[in-house]
């Protein structure tokens, strides 16, 4: 049997809830070339070189061997998705088109310059639903932390920026469950168990641009509120995307508006109760939400890696030839914890000085949602926190899902004492 590398024992599900033994193994090679062809970065230093690096192409056109393709006979992990979406999106494309695409989409989205105040009269509403969902908590003795909390929020909040109805929840909701259960990047991905799911991955990806859509032909006859409906309508100074590029930006802004905040909210709050001397001191000092957030989502980082990148030139980079075509992961996981740039990795310190995580990415792809993502976080565990009586945890770890990119808990039980005004 041939001994596994790090990178494999760490995309393994049963390591799902503790991945950074393997992480602080694989840092022992910053740039660790992969069985199946892919280059995995996992250090700090070197992932943020290649983020600003031109040589790095984020397209996954671009790339001749797909990211994930396992061993002789077994599907590309990636296909269910790249197969399914017939044009880039922001954060699959370079420039020009993407700087182009990305002027197009900030205004409406993450507000400055062009509206500075967007993300910020966005707080009462969010308030009101953080109150909402903790007052509907009452009079029960156990919840559901990501059912009854840390789903319902970012879902609501992205339908209404985006403009899109509610009630259509439960059914991209499915969609977007059932094509992330297609992916998977590690030695699992030749099983007969994943096999089966990309066809259905991939149906799931073609009925969710069908409805997207048709949720921007509805706009473009009758303009309606919200993001989507501005891009359709509007003409930038650049004119107005394609069809097939507003449909698969908004597939993203739909997916991406909610599925990490989610388990950012779902990981803070598992922290927290791992750690009930952090836990009480922002009881005591609520100020610290704003670098308690950004700690949080250090230590646990939303997106554990990104996976479309790849070499358009040869990179030497930390003693290593990454050539020309490779497949690139950043493992922001494992930089986040990487001890030559942080100290004490391991360590929750909701104080942590200069904390320049890579939770959102950094270069021309940083993640424009990050204000109104930080924004909801921080009323919603400050909340959770100040609230939630004696919160316990019921099952550690909790089960996860299956995603290894967009890493987060499936349920998280708490049993409590009550809800406080």
């Amino acid at each position: 049997m041939v001994e596994e590398t790090p990178w494999q024992q760490a995309l393994r599900y049963a390591n799902r809830a503790d991945p950074y033994p393997f992480y602080e193994e694989l840092r022992k090679q910053p740039v660790a070339r992969q069985p199946d062809g892919t280059y995995v970065v996992s250090t700090y230093r070197e992932i943020v070189a290649l983020l600003h690096d031109p040589r790095v192409s984020s397209d996954p056109r671009k790339c001749p061997v797909p990211a994930g393709a396992q061993a002789a006979g077994a599907e590309p992990a990636a296909e269910p998705i790249r197969e399914a979406l017939t044009e880039p999106n922001i954060i699959t494309c370079d420039p020009p088109e993407h700087d182009r695409d990305r002027r197009s989409m900030m205004p409406h989205f993450a507000g400055p310059p062009q509206a500075p105040h967007l993300i910020s009269d966005l707080e009462p509403d969010i308030r009101r639903l953080v109150d909402g969902l903790l007052d509907d908590m009452r009079g029960r003795t156990r919840i559901d932390a990501v059912d009854d909390f840390a789903y319902p929020l970012p879902v609501t909040v992205i339908c209404k920026v985006l403009g899109v109805p509610l009630e259509d929840e439960p059914r991209f909701h499915h969609w977007i469950e059932t094509a992330l259960d297609a992916l998977d990047f590690g030695p699992e991905a030749a099983s007969e168990e994943i096999r089966s799911r990309q066809a259905g991955g991939r149906q799931a990806v073609r009925e969710f641009g069908q409805f997207a859509a048709g949720l921007l032909d509805r706009y473009a006859r009758e303009p309606g509120p919200g993001m989507l409906s501005a891009l359709v309508n509007e003409d930038g100074a650049e004119g107005r995307m394609s069809k097939g590029v507003l449909v698969s930006n908004a597939l993203l802004l739909i997916f991406a508006g909610h599925e990490t905040t989610v388990n950012l909210i779902a990981h803070s709050v598992l922290t927290l109760l791992r750690h009930p001397d952090a836990l009480e001191k922002l009881r005591r000092r609520p100020e610290l939400i704003v670098p308690g957030v950004e700690e949080l989502l250090r230590f646990e980082s939303s997106v554990q890696f990104w996976h479309t990148r790849s070499a358009v030139e040869d990179i030497d980079i930390a003693g290593t030839t990454i050539p020309k075509g490779a497949p690139i992961f950043l493992a922001y996981g494992s930089a986040n914890r990487d001890p030559q740039r942080f100290t004490d990795p391991g360590t929750l310190d909701l104080e942590r000085p200069d904390n320049q995580h890579l939770g959102f990415s950094q270069g021309i792809h940083f993640c424009f949602g990050a204000p109104l993502a930080r924004l909801e976080v921080q009323l919603a565990v400050g909340e959770f926190v100040r609230r939630v009586q004696n919160p316990r945890l019921v099952q550690d770890p909790p089960p996860y899902r299956h995603n290894q990119i967009f890493r987060g808990p499936r349920h998280v039980l708490v049993d409590i004492d009550g809800i406080r005004d």
